[in-house]
């Protein structure tokens, strides 16, 4: 069966009281999802410590992560990418309260 195109930026929520996460795909350990967020953030206190690798690019918007065991954030611009390995502890500080924040993220 061949799939339609779809576009990235189409379909993007009314109602951001919530971050959505969409998966586009999947195959064996591989998952690729589609984040969007307005003003985001982890909750206090808390830290993602995945058990995959993740890979993730910001298409758009502006975003910053901190890692547990570093002092420096990093602070995410449209085009910028980084590889969080499985259970390096990290969280999302802060996304753009002005505009739409799109991520992929890649877990393998």
């Amino acid at each position: 069966m061949k799939d339609k195109i779809k576009n990235i930026f189409a379909s993007l929520p009314e109602d951001f009281s919530l971050e959505v996460f969409e998966t586009i795909l999947t195959s064996g350990d591989v998952k690729l999802e589609r984040i969007v967020s307005k003003g985001h953030s982890s909750p206090e206190g808390f830290w993602y410590d995945q058990d995959e690798n993740e890979w993730v690019l910001l298409l758009q918007g502006r975003a910053e992560l901190k890692y547990f065991d570093d002092d420096e954030n990093k602070i995410l611009k449209a085009g910028d990418y980084l590889n969080i390995p499985a259970h390096t502890k990290h969280r999302v500080e802060w996304t753009s309260p002005n505009e739409e924040t799109i991520w992929l993220a890649l877990f393998y």
